[in-house]
Parts: structure tokens; C-alpha cells; sequence
């Protein structure tokens, strides 16, 4: 047993000559002689101080109250242009300035329920898929203090969709013709942007804009509104045509201003069966 009184060091570690870290004490017998003893593995995991937090609610209580909203970016495709849905800011501030479709989220509210919540509060549609792109969180974005807001985004023909609410110049708008809005909503538009872009790339989520039979005019019509480029015709038509994901459907555009096209279908079907081996469009 060791003479604690004697004890004249405890180290918080000790290194062997094999790098290994142990706890042990120095102590000093009678002859003067000092000793490392080391600790059993398991004593101080016994002897530590109880630092565990036992009230939780005490705990959040003291955390920083910082608001959390949701903002949603619904892009929309009509007429080969992208549009975005945008509503006038009722914050005085922001007098006459183009904001986004968002709101607080509840206390009792999961984020995804709080962006259809919100969207359905302010537009009346409830069939639009929604999907969270990303966090916004700078300190001065709001001019009233801080608040985090959660950006989530779609993409919709904007003729199978009907606005059923139309407060405060809720309207869609050219994404050219956004140069300034409200808050920072201008950043969030164009970082949805580009998380569309490549999505639209990754996924054929372009599709579910077009109508059932289409042509490649505008199947490519489409992808360059979106992607905001020039495709070069002849590469874009063999690039569709090497996934084998449309279906010839023996029929021909009618009453057009231009050589009609041939018109197609894109097979569902065999893209469920197939999408793990999906890599994407490369334009």
C-alpha cells in the first residue's frame, strides 16, 4: 500500500520506452528514492469528477435564441424560359423588392413539414415536391438580427401547376430579370441555381416538364433554358440516343411554325430498372 503522505507528485501521464501513455503517481519512501507507481486502468474512470449534464431542459433554456425559417425556390419552365416564383417583401425595409416564399418554422415543426406548410399557406399548391438544398446562415442577412434560414427548392411545368393565391404580387418571374430582392434571397436563387443545374444532370428530372410526346427540339430547348448554354444539335440528339431511354412513338409534330419532328416518350420504366447504373448527362 502506498504511504500517500509521502506522495509527492501525481502525473497526469507517463510515457514508457514502448510510446505507451499511462497515469500513475511519483512517490517517496523513506530513503528518498523516488517511484513511478502507475494507476490501475479503470481508477480514474472510478474517481473523476460527475461532469454529466443531468437537466436537459435547463441546458437549451441558456442556449442562444437564433429563429429558424424556411425559404422555398420553386423554379418554373414555361415557354423555354426558367422562372422563379416570388412574392412583394412586407417588411418595410424591403419596400418594392422581390422576396422568396418563406416563413418562421414552429417549435413542434420538422423542417420538411414547415416548407409544405409554408408553400401551401402562400401559393395554395399542395402537389409540388420539395427538396432541401442547403442552410443559409450569415449573421447580417436579416436586418433585424440574426436568423438561419433552410433554402428548399423545386422544379415544375408551370401549366400543370395553378397558383390558387395571388397576395402581395405573388407571381412568376423571368430568373434573368432578378438582379435585386429582399434579405439575401438574391444568393439563395442563384445557389438553388446552380444545385438545379446539376441536378438536372445527375437526374432526368427535365421529363416531367415536357408533354408526354415530345420532340428533341424541345427536349433540347429545354436543358438549354436551364442550363443557360448552347448544345450543339447533332451531339445532343446522339447523346439522348446512346442511353436508349426513348421510345420512337411513329409520329410527327403537328400544326408548327418549323419542320415538324419526329415525337417521343421517355421510358420510365426502363430507367427505374436501370438508374443505379445512371451516371448522368455530360454536356
Amino acid at each position: 500500500m502506498l504511504d500517500w503522505n509521502r506522495t509527492v507528485l501525481l502525473c497526469k501521464s507517463y510515457t514508457l520506452s514502448d510510446n505507451i501513455v499511462t497515469w500513475g503517481l511519483i512517490v517517496q519512501n523513506c530513503d528518498c528514492i523516488l517511484t513511478f507507481v502507475p494507476m490501475k486502468k479503470n481508477y480514474l474512470e472510478k474517481n473523476k469528477p460527475e461532469h454529466l449534464i443531468k437537466d436537459a431542459k435547463l441546458l437549451v433554456v441558456n442556449y442562444p435564441k437564433v429563429p429558424l425559417t424556411v425559404d422555398c425556390v420553386i423554379f418554373g419552365f414555361e415557354e423555354n424560359k426558367l422562372k422563379v416564383l416570388v412574392i412583394k417583401s412586407d417588411l418595410e425595409y424591403y419596400k418594392e423588392h422581390y422576396s422568396l416564399l418563406g416563413d418562421i418554422v414552429n417549435d413542434n415543426e420538422e423542417l420538411d413539414d414547415a416548407a409544405y406548410r409554408i408553400l401551401k399557406e402562400r401559393t395554395g399548391m399542395n402537389d409540388v415536391f420539395l427538396d432541401q438544398v442547403r442552410a443559409f446562415s450569415h449573421p447580417n442577412r436579416h436586418p433585424g438580427g440574426r436568423v438561419i434560414t433552410v433554402a428548399y427548392c423545386s422544379l415544375l411545368n408551370i401549366n400543370h401547376h395553378q397558383l390558387k393565391i395571388h397576395d402581395n404580387d405573388l407571381n412568376w418571374h423571368s430568373l434573368s430579370d432578378l438582379t435585386e430582392m429582399a434579405f439575401d434571397h438574391k444568393e439563395i436563387v442563384d445557389q438553388c441555381y446552380a444545385w438545379l443545374q446539376k441536378r438536372i444532370q445527375e437526374h432526368p428530372l427535365g421529363f416531367n416538364l415536357l408533354p408526354v410526346k415530345f420532340s428533341l427540339r424541345e427536349l433540347q430547348n429545354l436543358y438549354e433554358a436551364i442550363l443557360a448554354v448552347s448544345l450543339d444539335r447533332r451531339n445532343f440528339r446522339k447523346k439522348f440516343a446512346s442511353m436508349d431511354l426513348l421510345i420512337d412513338i411513329d409520329e410527327m409534330e403537328q400544326d408548327v411554325p418549323h419542320r415538324p419532328g419526329k415525337l417521343y416518350k421517355f421510358n420510365f420504366e426502363k430507367y427505374e430498372k436501370s438508374k443505379r447504373k445512371w451516371i448522368g448527362i455530360d454536356f
